[in-house]
């Protein structure tokens, strides 16, 4: 930069708030590469359907098989109140699929968000974006009683039936 610039920069602090996007965004922690790096930082959230899961205290995985048929396999899983579960989400398929927990109402509002918003990116703890033939995972304490659900949000697949349930007992 030459030096009349700098100084009427540095003048009105604008050279400092230009440089803290460039600072920030070659800091560790500004692109974590990984949705679980990104939630690690955050403190958890208690849902309706839990709250996210210390990897430490994962007592069972369970194997989500996600198909370009807009299914799940199993459709339905069990879960013990209390139980922090690792759920692993498979994608047979050969497009990209998502799976997303929540209450039923949750999961209809986020899938017509969903429509408005095709590219939204997705980072919170109790949801994973599987690219074809790849795993995501999810780590959750299931610490409310319930009938929950999981499903793909992606625009077409929760209407076409990509819906599975969760009961919490």
């Amino acid at each position: 930069m030459n030096k009349p610039l700098t100084a009427l920069l540095l003048s009105t602090g604008l050279l400092t708030l230009l440089a803290l996007p460039m600072a920030h965004a070659h800091s560790p922690t500004a692109h974590p590469g990984h949705h679980g790096k990104a939630q690690e930082a955050a403190p958890a959230e208690q849902k309706d359907w839990g709250i996210a899961g210390d990897p430490k205290k994962v007592t069972r995985t369970i194997e989500i098989r996600m198909t370009d048929d807009m299914r799940f396999a199993p459709k339905a899983i069990n879960v013990k109140l209390g139980e922090t579960v690792r759920l692993v989400a498979v994608n047979a398929g050969k497009t990209l699929h998502e799976i997303v927990i929540g209450t039923p109402q949750e999961l209809k509002a986020h899938a017509e968000m969903m429509k408005k918003h095709p590219g939204m990116e997705h980072d919170e703890p109790y949801m994973a974006h599987v690219n074809a033939g790849q795993k995501g995972s999810i780590v959750w304490t299931f610490n409310r009683a319930g009938s929950f659900e999981f499903a793909c949000l992606i625009p077409g697949h929760f209407e076409a039936g990509m819906i599975g349930r969760i009961t919490v007992k």
